[in-house]
């Protein structure tokens, strides 16, 4: 028994599954993928003796429901002849089912069966070996067993095994089940066993080692004893259940910020990693906003910097989608801040959502069992976003089929009553008594121009406004006077003074922005009986204070928004009506569309103020 640390290769190919109180699978790694030979999208919510290979059934099952009638843990030992692979498997009951590691020990077995065959293998074996003669007395014990209890090697030989399990205050209950154990290969009911107990080394330190028991025919030995510590690999085993443990948590949350909290706290907590963070790139300004960080972090830096592309180490990982380990960062080059205090970090790409960064104000502070935790941590995590953006996804779309709903029926209802008033004017002219001899159709060739006018932009306004929601072009960046100057071009409005406050540019649709300011201006020609002035500036941009980022549209026309038609978004603001169009409610459309919010109201002396805001990508010139 040593305190070296288990290899992080001896780990990778161990096998882990989940299954629920139903056996069917909840959770697998990559090597449980390999060993029921398909996808976790295949496997995942199957019961599990339904995919599993027959030569794997054959060895597992009866461990599995031993486990599951016990309530404890069961360990099993099956050789996988296709792979030449001998399994240790390990079950674990848990709260909604079970969770079962089988562990690679081929090379382990094939020691202890060398070691059954060899004495001379004794002293030369890394673990501790005792040999027990029939009365279970000590025949010989190697340097490891003496040099970890610190006794001499006279303490044991020709001693009872209670002598070593004294020096080494192995628990009671554990030193039945080894007696129960050697008892069962001694008289041949098994040719092995193995358990895993608690120890403490001579100098106090307390740590976990597996046992394992054969028999052997080495001069006057019967038995042979190996002790492993495996206090580092049972450590592991705990971080990876109580990290199948957080990925149910991950996964129940809907709030992408709540699942990078939980993240991080997780490799707080878990894997002592107490200055770390979350940043997820923003699709729109394209950096990586830090999202959440450990108390630690936030002590240490006082906040989470903003990377923009191209800064530090941490884009260079993120862009190239692999957990990397640095050791010593005073030796990397294109460091975000070369005075940083930390020495060592891990930085650990979340899928494509962003990565999950944590430093060491030590150098070699991590490995890669670190480097692999985590990076199971992010790849669950990565799951939990994914899962949140499917259902954000399917949540906006339910959303969005209703409003559709709701603008089909206010469409509808608009287009009846519009055109019903303009059909019975003509009806009511074709129907007249008393018609002289000289009759001539009762509209005027300009009434005739007007009317076409309107029915022209009723059906322009109804396309517009009856579009997807969300259904806006590629963003390119807007220039907001030259939209401007392009919006007055193709709007009505005859003589009219455009006042630009301020220059500023945005991210947008193009053709659905300067829809949106020609929408504006159409509604401001409508409601004026002259000439209108149209003021525009922005909000937001110079003082925060002011809130959102925006803009707005201000005339003074010498109406007010007219009610909306039931259904439609109402910008009422003196109860007046007017049939001419959807006017704003197109406008606001687009807007939200953009993912901007809208307000109208009445400006400091009077007209109609049209505000946008949460224009994140305004800026000014």
């Amino acid at each position: 028994m040593t305190d070296r640390t288990v290899p992080m290769v001896e780990r990778v190919t161990d096998v882990f599954f989940a299954v629920d109180s139903d056996l069917c699978l909840s959770y697998l790694n990559r090597s449980a993928e390999w060993l029921f030979d398909g996808s976790r999208e295949e496997l995942l919510g199957r019961v599990c003796w339904d995919v599993m290979p027959p030569e794997v059934d054959q060895h597992v099952s009866d461990t599995l429901y031993e486990a599951r009638l016990a309530g404890g843990l069961v360990t099993s030992e099956w050789y996988h002849e296709e792979s030449d692979v001998w399994f240790e498997t390990r079950v674990y009951p848990t709260e909604d089912g079970l969770s079962v590691y089988m562990l690679d020990v081929t090379a382990g077995k094939r020691h202890t069966d060398e070691l059954a065959r060899s004495a001379a293998a004794v002293d030369a074996m890394d673990d501790g070996v005792v040999m027990l003669d029939e009365n279970y007395e000590a025949v010989s014990v190697n340097d490891v067993i003496t040099d970890t209890l610190e006794v001499e090697t006279d303490d044991l030989v020709g001693e009872h095994l209670d002598r070593l399990t004294d020096f080494a205050e192995i628990p009671d209950d554990d030193v039945v089940k080894i007696g129960r154990a050697i008892d069962e290969v001694s008289t041949g009911i098994a040719s092995r066993r193995t358990l895993a107990v608690p120890y403490t080394t001579g100098s106090g330190r307390s740590r976990r080692c597996e046992v394992r028991i054969a028999s052997a025919t080495v001069e006057s030995a019967s038995l042979a004893l190996v002790f492993r510590d495996v206090t580092d690999q049972h450590d592991y085993e705990r971080l990876v259940h109580s990290l199948h443990e957080i990925t149910r948590w991950l996964l129940e949350s809907t709030d992408p910020a709540e699942i990078c909290a939980v993240a991080v706290h997780a490799g707080s907590d878990l894997l002592d990693l107490p200055i770390s963070g979350v940043w997820l790139l923003d699709d729109e300004q394209g950096y990586l906003d830090p999202i959440a960080g450990t108390a630690g972090a936030h002590e240490r830096f006082g906040g989470l910097p903003t990377f923009y592309p191209g800064e530090g180490l941490v884009w260079d990982v993120f862009e190239a989608g692999e957990a990397t380990l640095f050791d010593d960062l005073q030796a990397e080059t294109g460091l975000y801040n070369p005075d940083t205090p930390l020495e060592s970090e891990i930085i650990a790409p979340i899928g494509t959502h962003g990565v999950l960064m944590t430093g060491s104000l030590e150098p070699n502070r991590f490995d890669e069992t670190d480097l692999q935790l985590l990076t199971t941590l992010t790849e669950n995590t990565s799951a939990a976003l994914d899962r949140s953006e499917r259902e954000r996804t399917l949540r906006e779309r339910t959303a969005r089929l209703e409003r559709q709903s709701e603008r089909l029926e206010a469409v509808a209802t608009v287009l009846s009553e519009d055109l019903k008033t303009q059909l019975t004017a003509v009806e009511n002219a074709l129907t007249t008594d008393d018609e002289p001899a000289d009759w001539e159709f009762p509209f005027a060739e300009d009434d005739v121009s007007v009317t076409l006018d309107r029915t022209e932009r009723l059906i322009d306004d109804i396309r517009e406004y009856a579009r997807n929601t969300t259904s806006v072009g590629s963003r390119a960046p807007v220039d907001l006077e030259t939209a401007i100057e392009d919006a007055v071009d193709q709007s009505r409005l005859e003589s009219a003074a455009i006042v630009v406050e301020d220059g500023a540019t945005l991210r947008a649709d193009p053709d659905r922005f300067r829809y949106l300011l020609e929408t504006v201006f159409d509604d401001a020609a409508a409601r004026s009986s002259g000439d209108v002035t149209i003021q525009i500036g922005t909000v937001g941009v110079e003082n925060r204070a002011d809130g959102p980022r925006g803009f707005y549209i201000l005339d003074d026309a010498s109406m007010n928004p007219p009610t909306a038609t039931d259904g439609l978004p109402d910008f009422s603001i003196d109860g007046s009506e007017s049939g001419d169009g959807l006017g704003l409610a197109v406008a606001r459309a687009i807007a939200e569309a953009h993912d901007w919010s809208v307000s109208i109201g009445v400006g400091e002396n009077g007209g109609t103020r049209f505000e946008v805001r949460d224009v994140t990508t305004l800026d000014s010139l």
